[in-house]
């Protein structure tokens, strides 16, 4: 039998809440909570669960507008209409704490968690992607360090590879860096994307008094106990013991989860469904429950365990994967229980809904909690706070850049191919070869380039998707990097030919108590902000993670930008890879010759130091535009955006994108000033594309036009990269380079 410990001040603080917050749920309730009752409210309002410290900044951005059927925190993914009927669900998510104690089961379970969230819609999962942080794989002085960093690298990508090509979903896209800062915490953020009809998606919602509840899906174990408030606290060496944390995820199983629960959405015989994730029962009961205005009587000895002798406070808190809570429409239980018995899963009435506000839970014959749903949710009444900022000291200082003290280089060959091998620029081939891309046989543009399109069956649609984030600039200037990272993403996505039509996000941050990270966060969410106002793609939803810090290391803030682009036309889709001989090469955008906050600067001369690129949005939006409407009407033949490495990457890049099919190039630019801050400058708004011979009139009239800056470059054809006479480079040096780095640093 358990013996349960006292409740307290003092238990409440160990359970991360705070005195202010314990004095308010003795108002709440009057009395002083059981231990369950504890838990419950300490998930709840954890900053994992209730976002208590970042909503008010979330509220700020444009959650409204443009296709948006279904929008931020209204249910669990964003809709997106993309016409015939159809609509785009999608969602990124953070899964940094698990994934830093136990990378497998971490990443794996990350994976799990957020294609639950699109089949819940009523959608069918038909692309996942990524964007993973790790700290250095390869130069730190001490060897220890690079080898955890492997170790973590390695584990993630195996378990997002297993977890995905087990359940059967392509991983098509994806970005990955390497910085120190994120030696003791890595950042796992997966995105998932899914296709659905406008009349069957299903809500997260409870309704109408003594329709009945059920469990479905796995029984529940110990594994995943206060993993949302787990991940709502900084790691430290503590955080090993806090394996049992960590969910453990079963693909297979999932799969038949998929299966079923879009079978019983489509059946009518139910109201809603909820993925259990964070805080497991506890969430989605008082989260279904709140949002119907209404609450449920359960039953926790109907639960399905693993373990049989949990407590009431561990099954209402367990994370135990692909697991749903279903509220059913009274009258046609027998139809939802045959559905998941044809699949093979548990599906158990363990309640009913009431007419009352309150989430009442009994366990052998005792009533181990009852508490008011609405008072445990965001939007209700958990706790909200506003921050106070303070503009980091750091700032100033990293800002001081003596650009002429710079050494140039005596060999720009040399130099390229190290920006090349770089593992921030380098082809990530050692880690998509791992993923099934093709599974489902939709993937038209596979991962390696600017971002990947799947096709829609039975439509001439496709989607381009892309996750983006360029850290150091958010780290430089917090404002100007969260708004590059919502261009960066339209612009990869134009690049293939999309309408760039909305983003979630993925807002990756250290402590919120900490007002100089505070206002790293609130001046990213103003630049992103500002951006998709200006590029009309509303904010569909997302996540924060706040605690990505240990006693050594703090995140650079990192607002991962998840963009999902239409192609009406999937016959219209653009490559970034150059194509024909003596097809034409032009440089859209200017160059400013900014080296800050630079991949060169920080690979070749060992500083991460600078102003940020400028970005001017409104440009973007036009760049984008032209782009768009010259692909529209057939006159183009390839698109790269020019981004980390500069132009010198980005010409390389499009050389050996092709690897069955590689042509050189020979480009002259105008670099004023310093060549080398030309050739590796990362201006924004910048795209390299090219048109036949026959078309390149049309193009020049077209671009002038427009009233963007451009440069007929030069010109595709040969075995060589040129570059105004000072880069000369063979397609085969390029290639090993590009595509074998990491290999080769892992296999050291």
């Amino acid at each position: 039998m358990h013996k349960e410990p006292e409740v307290n001040l003092a238990l409440a603080k160990e359970l991360g809440l705070t005195e202010e917050e314990f004095n308010r749920i003795l108002d709440i309730l009057k009395r002083t909570p059981t231990y369950t009752e504890l838990g419950i409210f300490s998930v709840m309002w954890s900053e994992h669960c209730s976002y208590k410290n970042s909503i008010l900044q979330i509220k700020t951005l444009p959650r409204k507008g443009g296709r948006l059927l279904v929008g931020a925190g209204e249910e669990n993914a964003g809709l997106v209409d993309i016409g015939d009927g159809l609509a785009v669900a999608f969602k990124i998510e953070s899964h940094n704490h698990p994934s830093a104690v136990e990378p497998y089961q971490g990443a794996a379970t990350g994976i799990g968690g957020i294609l639950r969230d699109i089949f819940t819609m009523g959608a069918r999962p038909i692309a996942a992607l990524n964007s993973l942080r790790f700290g250095k794989i390869e130069g730190n002085e001490n060897e220890s360090l690079d080898e955890r960093s492997k170790f973590l690298f390695k584990n993630v990508v195996k378990g997002i590879g297993d977890y995905g090509n087990c359940f059967g979903v392509p991983t098509v896209s994806g970005e990955i860096y390497f910085e120190e800062c994120y030696h003791d915490n890595p950042l796992v953020n997966a995105m998932a994307v899914g296709i659905v009809k406008h009349d069957q998606t299903a809500s997260a919602t409870a309704k109408g008094e003594g329709n009945p509840v059920f469990i479905v899906g796995s029984s529940t174990g110990k594994d995943g106990i206060h993993g949302a408030t787990f991940a709502s606290e900084e790691i430290s060496e503590a955080s090993e013991s806090k394996r049992p944390s960590v969910q453990v995820g079963d693909p297979f199983t999932e799969k038949q989860l998929l299966e079923a629960s879009l079978e019983v959405i489509r059946s009518g015989a139910i109201v809603g469904i909820q993925d259990m994730g964070a805080a497991g029962i506890t969430c989605s009961s008082s989260e279904m429950s709140a949002k119907g205005k209404c609450g449920m009587d359960i039953n926790l000895d109907l639960v399905p365990l693993r373990d049989k002798d949990m407590s009431a406070y561990e099954i209402m808190l367990s994370e135990s994967q692909e697991r749903m809570l279903i509220v059913g429409k009274k009258g046609e239980e027998q139809t939802v229980k045959d559905i998941f018995k044809k699949w093979d899963l548990n599906c158990v009435e363990v309640g009913k809904v009431i007419n009352e506000d309150l989430i009442r839970i009994h366990y052998k014959s005792k009533l181990e909690a009852e508490i008011p749903a609405d008072v445990l949710v965001l939007g209700g009444g958990a706790p909200v706070y506003k921050r106070e900022t303070k503009r980091p000291a750091y700032l100033d200082e990293v800002k001081k850049l003596d650009a002429d003290k710079l050494k140039e280089p005596e060999d720009y060959n040399k130099v390229l191919l190290e920006l090349l091998s770089s593992p921030n620029i380098t082809n990530k081939r050692w880690v998509y070869e791992q993923y099934d891309t093709q599974v489902r046989t939709n993937t038209a543009i596979m991962p390696g380039g600017d971002a990947s399109v799947v096709r829609i069956k039975k439509t001439n649609k496709a989607l381009s998707m892309k996750t983006d984030c360029n850290s150091k600039y958010c780290y430089l200037d917090p404002y100007k990097g969260g708004m590059i990272a919502v261009a960066e993403s339209a612009r990869n996505v134009a690049c293939t030919g999309a309408e760039p039509l909305a983003i979630t996000n993925c807002l990756n941050f250290g402590n919120p108590y900490n007002p100089e990270m505070y206002y790293q966060f609130s001046e990213c969410i103003r630049g992103m902000g500002d951006a998709c106002r200006t590029l009309e793609t509303p904010v569909t939803g997302g996540n924060v993670s706040f605690y990505n810090l240990s006693k050594d290391y703090a995140v650079f803030p990192t607002p991962t930008i998840g963009m999902i682009g239409l192609i009406e036309n999937a016959e219209k889709m653009l490559t970034s890879y150059f194509k024909d001989e003596s097809d034409v090469i032009f440089i859209v955008g200017g160059n400013r010759n900014e080296i800050g906050g630079s991949e060169y600067l920080s690979r070749i001369h060992g500083l991460i130091k600078g102003e940020c690129p400028d970005i001017e949005i409104d440009k973007e939006k036009l760049l984008i535009k032209t782009i768009l409407e010259l692909n529209d009407k057939g006159l183009l033949k390839s698109a790269h955006d020019v981004s980390d490495g500069g132009l010198g990457v980005a010409l390389a890049e499009c050389c050996v994108m092709n690897r069955e099919n590689p042509v050189g190039c020979s480009v002259k630019t105008d670099i004023n000033g310093r060549f080398d801050f030309g050739l590796f400058s990362e201006s924004q708004g910048r795209i390299i594309i090219t048109s036949s011979k026959e078309d390149k009139d049309k193009v020049i009239a077209y671009l002038k036009k427009s009233g963007l800056k451009y440069s007929e470059a030069g010109y595709v054809g040969g075995s060589e990269l040129i570059i105004n006479d000072r880069v000369k480079l063979g397609l085969k040096e390029i290639d090993e380079t590009y595509y074998d780095s990491i290999q080769k640093i892992m296999d050291k």
